[in-house]
């Protein structure tokens, strides 16, 4: 399979991108599930208006961040103002939009934002607002990870099984496929060189790689069916931490058995060695996980304590 799609959808002075396209869905799908949920709970819809917006920000900021610390360090600490504005200043100032996110730091800002909203906001439990908040996650990750197909970025490595796909942007960038065919519009010169035979030898150096992305948004797609049905099919959800700790689990082994047929991506594995990032990343996250399924129990009934000043949700 020959991948080269265009970079967006054209709209004369707007090309909307695939990858903002699938962060949109990704975030509206969100919203629409947390607001069934919301109902379901009787709780204002006010409120999730704030969990949508809190939500978002922690995402981006913290899968910018986690990328900046996590993945690329080196670059940015001498590079410090590019880690939050979309521009290149060396070796000459251009616009690249934000390109690296990671979602191991989204998932540890999204934990602390939650800490912030069940405190001031939804005045309940963390782990009741964590354990609700995952499925429109696991939800989002699905969508992620095609962004990144689109976008033909986090490859997986060299492959001659029937799954391999020619990432033909990951091969050859913007400059590279300019010079090569002379054309100037960067979609007609790709489209070029993968339909126009007199390149045919450029077009042969594309390797097949494994569609990372496409594995782990189809493993997602179950961890995703996985917490619905927990949710709305089961009492677990009474069980404070538990639908979060299967989500932890889930999740983040998807992500660490994946990484087996990744590209490398740098970061600390350079230092580290056995695993790639993305797995030294995943372990503490599944360990978490283990803890919460294990350790999650069922509030006590409020009518409990129904004689006397004690609340029941400030234990828990």
């Amino acid at each position: 399979m020959i991948w080269n799609p265009s970079e967006g959808i054209d709209l004369g002075p707007l090309t909307i991108r695939f990858y903002s396209l699938m962060f949109v869905v990704a975030f509206g799908l969100g919203w629409y599930i947390m607001k069934r949920i919301f109902i379901k709970e009787n709780l204002s819809l006010e409120k999730l208006d704030t969990l949508f917006v809190w939500t978002v920000l922690a995402t981006l900021l913290g899968a910018r961040l986690g990328h900046v610390f996590f993945y690329d360090w080196e670059y940015f600490k001498n590079n410090p103002m590019e880690i939050l504005l979309p521009f290149k200043f060396q070796p000459e100032f251009h616009f690249t939009g934000f390109q690296g996110l990671a979602s191991h730091g989204a998932a540890i800002a999204i934990i602390i934002a939650m800490y912030f909203y069940s405190k001031n906001v939804a005045k309940k439990p963390i782990l009741w607002v964590l354990d609700r908040v995952v499925i429109p996650v696991s939800c989002g990750a699905i969508f992620v990870r095609l962004g990144n197909f689109f976008n033909s970025e986090i490859v997986g490595n060299i492959t001659s099984s029937e799954f391999g796909v020619r990432f033909i942007r990951d091969k050859f960038s913007s400059n590279d496929v300019m010079n090569i065919t002379g054309i100037k519009n960067t979609n007609e010169a790709y489209s070029a060189l993968v339909n126009n035979p007199k390149y045919i030898s450029f077009l042969n150096q594309v390797p097949l790689k494994h569609p990372a992305q496409l594995y782990e948004a189809f493993f997602y797609i179950f961890v995703f069916a996985i917490l619905m049905f927990l949710y709305w099919k089961t009492n677990l959800k009474e069980k404070h931490g538990l639908i979060f700790g299967v989500f932890l689990v889930l999740l983040w082994t998807v992500r660490f058995f994946v990484e087996n047929v990744k590209e490398s991506q740098g970061g600390i594995e350079k230092s580290l060695g056995l695993f790639s990032t993305g797995q030294w990343l995943s372990i503490p996250f599944i360990l978490l996980g283990v803890v919460f399924i294990f350790l999650a129990e069922k509030p006590l009934p409020k009518d409990l304590f129904k004689d006397n000043d004690v609340n029941p949700d400030k234990l828990f």
